[in-house]
């Protein structure tokens, strides 16, 4: 049974997404080693503190969610704990999407209506 799907290169398909693994580990292991070498074993978010027994539970948060963001002063890092960082993501999504609530109506009344009624009244 003959299909229409264009031949791939699997052996090219494994390196490309390989080359894009080992890229993003070595990414990762570069900003990761020195934001741990940079700020105190602790999650900025719970104030938990780490150690080199849990030190695995403790990650590098990207402020602006741009993981190619990453200056040499770790301006754009910060550590959190697994927990704190996975919510911090669930609540980026969920600002970027939209959370469902609906915008609250404008607010149509006016505090100084009749003030100056009232000012011209304490005069006389």
């Amino acid at each position: 049974m003959a299909t229409n799907r264009p031949n791939i290169d699997q052996n090219r398909l494994d390196r490309v997404v390989a080359d894009a693994r080992r890229a993003a580990e070595q990414r990762g292991h570069g900003y990761r080693e020195r934001a741990l070498q940079m700020y105190p074993w602790v999650c900025g978010r719970c104030a938990r503190t780490f150690t080199r027994m849990n030190l695995r539970e403790l990650t590098v948060h990207h402020r602006d969610h741009d993981h190619d963001n990453n200056p040499p002063d770790g301006s754009n890092w910060e550590l959190l704990c697994v927990y704190c960082h996975d919510n911090e993501h669930s609540r980026y999504i969920d600002h970027v999407a939209g959370d469902g609530e609906t915008a609250t109506a404008a607010a149509t009344g006016n505090p100084f209506a009749g003030l100056k009624d009232l000012l011209a009244r304490g005069k006389d």
